[in-house]
């Protein structure tokens, strides 16, 4: 595997003034309670209200000449962010999706440009229908993380940020198949070495925790979380994103859905953000004390593109229900 630092400068040089430079904020309400300095990166500020779209323009834009158009599986944001950058390139975008996706996505991805391919009842059909589409008319397939050029363009975001603030001594990322966490670290690590890394997942569901634990990539069951991005496997043959976050990470924790819930609500009653939970598990760990500071800290607000209906009972403190379990409604401050 050959994969560095230069990969992510030529990153940045292809999406600036299209995907990168978001705001760095600081969150007084998180110093408060960290005592140190506590920054906001918002991804949410992105055209596609999401971090992706930094990956999946940078592979889109390394393709070949010629190609007739670009693939994906996806059940939200990596299909919005390949659906962007291909009609900024002027490409076919077909973005493959279960059954099970909610058609409020669905509508979102075609509202930019993109056709929608409805296969089967779970991300492994999906996937299906990606190599069939890629085998039969030569579409390119934008994986979601375990691909050099979509790691290269989430680590834009490490190099903006330590260069923004150099005194950051802690990173919190948001942990899923690992495309974020890997660029992020090691960009983070090119600025300064002894910064930290931490990877935060939730505590049920989390492939790429359970997998740096066993030390391969390992399958764990999926189930309805309110970090729901951060869901899914990162692959039995996983190619860059498990041995890059093996090497650059400094440590990885979970949260619980409880936890996740009171980040949201906090991010969203003090600092006045609506965000998904996964862009939340960062200010989890440190709300729950499961993370302790000792100098300025930052994590990434990594999207917006919630169910709004979810959202509201858990700011009004009402109860929500996850496939089998039911996270209990609590008020803000209670």
């Amino acid at each position: 595997m050959s994969f560095s630092i230069s990969d992510i400068l030529a990153a940045r040089r292809l999406i600036r003034d299209k995907a990168d430079a978001t705001p760095l904020v600081p969150s007084p309400y998180m110093a408060s309670v960290a005592g140190q300095d506590f920054l906001l990166k918002l991804e949410i500020a992105q055209p596609i209200g999401a971090f992706k779209l930094r990956g999946a323009l940078n592979a889109v834009m390394n393709l070949p000449r010629g190609v007739p158009g670009v693939v994906c599986a996806s059940t939200g944001n990596h299909g919005r962010g390949v659906a962007w950058a291909a009609k900024a390139q002027g490409l076919r975008a077909v973005v493959c999706m279960s059954a099970l996706v909610p058609q409020v996505k669905v509508a979102a991805i075609r509202a930019l440009g993109a056709e929608v391919r409805i296969a089967g009842q779970s991300q492994d059909a999906a996937q299906a229908e990606v190599d069939r589409l890629v085998a039969a008319e030569g579409l390119a397939e934008i994986p979601p993380f375990d691909n050099p050029f979509v790691i290269a363009g989430q680590g834009t975001i490490g190099l903006e940020i330590l260069e923004a603030r150099p005194d950051v001594e802690t990173l919190l990322v948001p942990l899923s198949g690992g495309g974020l966490a890997a660029g992020v670290a090691l960009a983070a690590k090119s600025c300064n070495p002894s910064v930290k890394v931490i990877g935060v997942s939730m505590d049920r569901g989390a492939a790429m925790y359970a997998s740096l634990a066993a030390g391969r990539p390992v399958e764990v069951d999926e189930v309805a979380s309110l970090a729901d991005s951060l869901g899914g496997g990162i692959g039995l043959h996983n190619a860059y994103s498990f041995r890059l976050c093996q090497r650059y990470l400094d440590g990885a924790v979970r949260v619980t859905e409880e936890e996740i819930r009171d980040a949201m609500q906090a991010l969203y009653y003090e600092d006045r953000i609506v965000a998904e939970g996964a862009s939340v598990v960062g200010l989890a760990a440190v709300l729950s004390g499961k993370v302790n500071l000792t100098a300025c800290a930052a994590t990434i607000i990594t999207g917006r593109n919630l169910d709004m209906a979810q959202f509201t009972r858990i700011v009004a403190g009402q109860d929500v229900r996850l496939g089998d379990r039911v996270v209990q409604g609590k008020m803000y401050g209670t």
